[in-house]
């Protein structure tokens, strides 16, 4: 089981990636890591990110992913994944880029069964106020906003569990320890 963990900036993704690496004993994979030089000092001067600075990015974190699906084992990757393209990219990687719609070609599935993202959401004021107070993160408070209006929520049919991040992180490291323990289990069929 991969799970992504992702929202947008500030939502406290890094804290229960954290926390549900120490709990599962799985890899982290913190998505930050990942950015190449140029979109770190973009977003530290305070321009948003194009969809184009972007790509690379997702397209590396769509090999980590796919490296450790193969692995067979569980894993965690944080990445905002504000956009269903952008999560198309995480899951399908270049084949996302290719497909246009009415072209009678194969369309991608909206989800994986073993890939689940974690949905951290939560209201602007809150998470401003919490990027507001940390330090030492490239990604300024102000562009949060920016964040919020391109964030497409995602749907129940590209596999997620969301999390409201009103709740403690031991309540929501729980919810996925279930959730994981419940996709474990076998069928019952009737």
């Amino acid at each position: 089981m991969i799970y992504i963990v992702m929202g947008v900036s500030g939502s406290g993704k890094s804290t229960l990636g954290k926390s549900l690496s120490e709990k599962l004993g799985w890899p982290l994979h913190e998505g930050d890591d990942f950015h190449p030089q140029q979109n770190v000092e973009k977003m530290a001067g305070g321009e948003p990110l194009t969809d184009q600075d972007r790509l690379p990015w997702l397209l590396q974190l769509h090999e980590v992913i796919q490296r450790e699906r193969r692995s067979g084992s569980g894993a965690l990757v944080v990445c905002s994944a504000l956009k269903r393209h952008y999560r198309q990219i995480l899951l399908n990687g270049s084949r996302a880029l290719t497909r246009s719609s009415g072209s009678g070609q194969d369309v991608l599935p909206p989800g994986l069964a073993d890939v689940v993202f974690l949905f951290l959401h939560g209201s602007y004021d809150l998470i401003h106020q919490r990027m507001a107070a940390r330090t030492g993160h490239f990604m300024r408070a102000d562009l949060l906003r920016s964040q919020f209006d391109i964030l497409e929520p995602p749907l129940d049919e590209e596999n997620v569990l969301p999390l409201d991040i009103g709740r403690s992180i031991a309540d929501m490291v729980l919810e996925v320890e279930k959730h994981f323990l419940s996709s474990m289990a076998p069928a019952v069929v009737s």
